[in-house]
């Protein structure tokens, strides 16, 4: 068992490590904007970053979860990257603009769709076999 989730345990960990590095840049933006907390507003490059970082915090659980009700049906590790790659492009474009934000948003945000589309696959193949007896997995892998 241990050898089907040490990848998605991986992404998490990557996932893990990029929360703490956005939150490591707003410490980095306080100091260098003079902005104490629990001050949320200053100059438009800190409150971009702030911004930034809080939008990814509030979307973590939500691909946290996804990742592994998909990954545990299908293996999700290469979408798991794909959106942890984009929520660093949106973190880095929104801190250099809010303009910069947007194409890697949408592209984070179809991934994050997909994981949430194969988990109800997934939950719902497993039911059908579970309690129909109808085999439905061998259609989707």
């Amino acid at each position: 068992m241990l050898e089907q989730v040490v990848l998605l345990g991986g992404v998490t960990v990557l996932g893990m490590l990029e929360q703490a590095y956005f939150s490591l840049q707003v410490i980095y933006a306080r100091r260098k904007h003079m902005v104490s907390p629990p001050a949320t507003t200053g100059p438009p490059e800190f409150e971009r970053i702030y911004r930034a970082q809080a939008n990814c915090s509030e979307y973590f659980p939500i691909f946290v979860c996804s990742l592994w009700v998909a990954g545990v049906f299908f293996s999700q590790v290469l979408l798991g990257l794909l959106y942890l790659g984009g929520r660093y492009c949106y973190f880095h474009g929104y801190a250099a603009s809010a303009q910069g934000r947007l194409e890697p948003l949408y592209f984070s945000a179809k991934v994050q769709w997909g994981l949430i589309a194969l988990s109800g696959l997934g939950v719902f193949c497993a039911l059908t076999k579970t309690y129909l007896e109808l085999d439905l997995f061998h259609y989707f892998i």
